[in-house]
Formats: structure tokens, C-alpha cells, sequence
């Protein structure tokens, strides 16, 4: 990115992908169309490269590439798919900086057992330590995704094994770290989410088929049944006999993570038996109650503020209105020669709408701020349409740590929390006031969930071992220390 581009999601934590995986058993059902439907409902969770693979009687075939779904699967990529018994798919986010084409999911590998399918959501925290064991063994790694890691642990592991199961459960023993993978041999789909549970994972059923997939949003986009999260640390497995079940490793505490429900997951998902909906409206009404104010009316940042905003107008009685027109259809990234061109193509993205906020005071309700960019923009944008008072509250604590599990915040120094204090960071977006939901108001908003929490990203207190030397940087390339 040079200097005069500007990524519009840029003071945003991102989560890195979505997965998916179908093992069918009705023939009636096209597969690879149900995995492509699936793949639209998860496209929030990446958007910078797709992928489905399919298991065609132990041969596997796969289609993927860089961009959205919609790019990647034309009715000539997927005419190349048969309808397989197992399916999997899987959407990608990664900054721009590493978005390469070998890295991009389900991985496909060949090894001396046979063949492998996988598709991974998470960040293993001792990616380096394996990565070096195995390349002193003489593996040749194409990418440095933690999926292409996984699949090689699994298949040295295979070949001491009697099963595939034995092998991922000795490869669970190895890798730390966030992990919720769906993976195909020739002859069985297998789920495994690690045993904090810091990434979701469902499973699901559409007619007498088994779905296993990130988020029950994708269930229901393609009509099929939620049954029940997987637990932490379970391994499921899914074959001609039916599903088998079995818990292979726990840890003390489990540690969803709470950036899922402020931000990352869908609104109509159900996480945890948590509504992320209802999350949000949660954390808006606690933020009213932390931080009250007089104003008009109450808008949201689309999307992720908006479930906020209702929350903490139906706790003030300040009326809820639409603040912002959010443009969908251009991408993340817009570029421009000068800052003028730049301003204007932020605008096109997203627009005040001025027949709500001129002339109001207005509270303005988003999920984060990261590096302070983004806040700063908004406040300009309802100030230039008129508005007479903006306060800005958001619906979490400040980020001042790096995330190890899967978020892209991998250096403190860009986040604008550990350089200002609340006072000079609204200053610096130009706000009327600024308030941050506490760490204690953050832990009620879905505190009838039916697993921990890991707020490691907002307090420092991370439930899981992190690096504590060096760690491969998987966005820059290079290691960095972490103190």
C-alpha cells in the first residue's frame, strides 16, 4: 500500500477466515452449491480469497483463488467440482501486505497415507518452533499459513498412526494455540476446535447430512439445522457409520474470544447459546449506564455499531436514527493520488446523512477504535453535515494489546490507546466526549454464554501460554520480539 492509498477498514481488527465442510449423505443434495451458499454467509469473515474443495471418492479436487466469492466461483470454475461426498470450503481475510495466492484455502496436500483436505480459522502460537522442527526434517512449506503447518504435522503423525483420528489427536498434543479446522481424508470429515475455544465452530444438519461450519449464520443460509456448538478441545468425526464424538483435550479455562460478539460475528449468529445481536444490544445499554449523555438522537456505524446504537437508545430514550449511508459496493481498499481525492472517496464509501444529524447533537456508537484514523473521518463527516455536538462512545474497552489467536493487532505500537489517554484521543478525533465500555461491563454483555472468555486484546491477561521470545509476524514476514 503506498502512501496515498487508504484502507477504509484500516481501524478495524480483523478475524482471518471462515470454514466450512459438508459430508453428504443425500444424493439429491449439490454439494458444491451448498458450500458456495454457505461461503456467502461467511463472507464477513474474509474476503481477500475463497476456496472449495471437494473429495471425489478419495480423489480431491479444488478450485480457489484471490477474492470474494462472487469473484472466485464462476459457473466455469465450479463446473470443474463434481459433487463429492465431502466438501469443503473456506473464505480468507489478510492484510494486503501478505495477500498471496499460496496461502488461500482448503489446503490440498498428497502424502504417503494418501491425501488430505483442510481448512483452518486461527493462529497457532507455536507456529515457529514446528515450522523449524519440520524443515530440519526436510519439509518444504509453500506458504506460511498455519494451515500448510497443520496438514504437516497431521501427516508426519499419520504415518506412526493406526487412524487419521490417532493422528490429528497426537498432532492436538503439538500445536498451541487458536484452532477451529475442518479436515478431510479420503474417507471421513473430521472438526476439531482447540480446547480453549477461542474461535467458533457449529455443527449442523441439512436433512441427513452433517454441516460443520464457523457460524450458525451459515446454517441458516443454506437451510439447514444448528444442533449445537462443538466444545472446546472435541473432535468430531463423521464417516459411513455417522458421527462419533470424543473430547481429546481440555484446557483450565476455556477463552472464547469477546471480539467475536463486539464485532467479528454476524449479528443473526448464535455463539455459545449467546445472540450476537442481543450481545450488542447488551453493550450498548451498558455504555449508556457507564457513560450517560444528552443528545437527539443515537446512530451506529454500520454495520457492527448498529446493534449498539439500539441498545443504548432503548437504555437513554434518546431516539435511535440512521446516521450514516454506507456504500456496499466498493471494496476495502480506495487509493488516490492527494488527500483531497482521498477525503472524496471516503465519502463515497460513507456518507453522513444530513436530513438526521444537522443541527443535532449527536451520540455516534462504533465497536472500536484502532488506530484512530477511521473515528477521526467520522466525526468530520457528521460535523461537515451539520451536526452541533458529537460524542462518540464505543461498545468495547480500549485495545492496548497484541492478539496471538487470530486477530490481525500484532504490535502495540498501532494502537492509539497505548500512545494517548481517553482525554487525548477524543481530542484527537475531534469528539465532543468519548467513552469506552469497561472491562467489566464488556464481561456481562454475554455472560449466560455457556463457555470463558479471552480478553487478552483490551486487559493483557491472555488464558492461553503466548510466545514469550519471538514469533513469526505472518503479515510483515519477519520476527519480531515481543516483551
Amino acid at each position: 500500500m503506498n502512501s496515498f492509498d487508504f484502507d477504509v477498514n484500516s481501524d478495524k481488527a480483523h478475524e482471518e477466515c471462515g470454514v466450512f465442510g459438508i459430508y453428504r449423505v443425500n444424493d439429491e443434495l449439490d454439494c458444491v452449491s451448498i458450500a458456495q451458499d454457505a461461503l456467502y454467509g461467511l463472507q464477513h469473515r474474509g474476503q481477500e480469497s475463497a476456496g472449495i474443495a471437494v473429495n471425489k471418492d478419495g480423489e480431491f479436487i479444488c478450485v480457489k483463488d484471490l477474492g470474494k466469492v462472487s469473484a472466485v466461483f464462476s459457473d466455469k470454475n465450479l463446473s470443474k467440482l463434481p459433487n463429492g461426498k465431502i466438501v469443503l470450503g473456506h473464505v480468507r481475510y489478510t492484510p494486503f501486505a501478505n495477500l498471496d495466492r499460496a496461502s488461500s484455502q482448503p489446503l490440498v496436500i498428497r502424502y504417503i497415507k494418501g491425501s488430505l483436505a483442510i481448512s483452518h480459522n486461527g493462529s497457532i502460537t507455536n507456529y515457529t518452533q514446528i515450522r523449524n522442527e519440520l524443515e530440519s526434517g526436510g519439509a518444504i512449506f509453500q506458504s506460511n499459513s498455519n494451515a500448510e503447518l497443520i496438514a504437516y504435522v497431521i501427516a508426519t503423525q499419520r504415518i506412526n498412526s493406526s487412524s487419521i483420528e490417532e493422528a490429528v489427536i497426537k498432532s492436538a498434543e503439538k500445536i498451541e494455540g487458536a484452532y477451529s479446522l475442518i479436515l478431510s481424508s479420503p474417507n471421513k470429515l473430521i472438526a476439531l476446535r482447540d480446547p480453549h475455544g477461542f474461535r467458533p465452530l457449529c455443527l449442523g444438519k441439512l436433512l441427513d447430512s452433517y454441516v460443520v461450519t464457523s457460524e450458525s449464520c451459515a446454517l441458516d443460509s443454506i437451510g439447514a439445522k444448528f444442533l449445537r456448538d462443538i466444545k472446546p478441545g472435541e473432535m468430531l468425526v463423521i464417516d459411513d457409520k455417522g458421527l462419533h464424538s470424543q473430547i481429546i483435550k481440555t484446557a483450565e479455562k476455556t477463552s472464547f474470544c469477546m471480539f467475536e460478539y463486539v464485532y467479528i460475528a454476524r449479528p443473526d449468529s448464535v455463539i455459545n447459546g449467546v445472540s450476537v445481536h442481543l450481545a450488542r444490544k447488551k453493550a450498548g445499554e451498558i455504555l449508556y449506564k457507564e457513560h450517560p449523555v444528552e443528545a437527539d438522537i443515537v446512530c451506529g456505524v454500520p454495520d457492527s455499531g448498529l446493534d449498539a446504537a439500539q441498545g443504548f437508545s432503548k437504555a437513554s430514550g434518546i431516539p435511535y436514527a440512521i446516521g450514516f449511508v454506507k456504500n456496499k459496493y466498493i471494496g476495502r481498499q480506495i487509493s488516490g493520488r492527494h488527500q483531497d481525492k482521498k477525503e472524496r472517496l471516503l465519502k463515497t464509501k460513507l456518507n453522513a446523512l444530513k436530513a438526521n444529524v444537522e443541527g443535532k447533537r449527536v451520540v455516534i456508537i462504533d465497536d472500536s477504535i484502532i488506530r484512530g484514523n477511521t473515528s477521526k473521518h467520522i466525526v468530520k463527516l457528521l460535523r461537515d453535515a451539520g451536526a452541533v455536538q458529537v460524542h462518540m462512545r464505543i461498545s468495547s474497552p480500549p485495545f492496548r494489546h497484541p492478539c496471538y489467536f487470530g486477530t490481525d493487532i500484532k504490535s502495540q505500537d498501532e494502537l492509539i490507546a497505548n500512545r494517548m489517554t481517553a482525554d487525548e484521543i477524543c481530542r484527537y478525533i475531534g469528539a465532543d466526549s468519548l467513552g469506552y465500555l469497561s472491562l467489566d461491563g464488556l464481561s456481562k454483555i454475554a455472560d449466560n454464554a455457556e463457555i470463558g472468555f479471552c480478553d487478552g486484546c483490551f486487559s493483557g491477561n491472555y488464558c492461553a501460554p503466548i510466545p514469550q521470545e519471538e514469533f513469526v509476524d505472518k503479515y510483515s514476514q519477519k520476527l519480531i520480539n515481543i516483551e
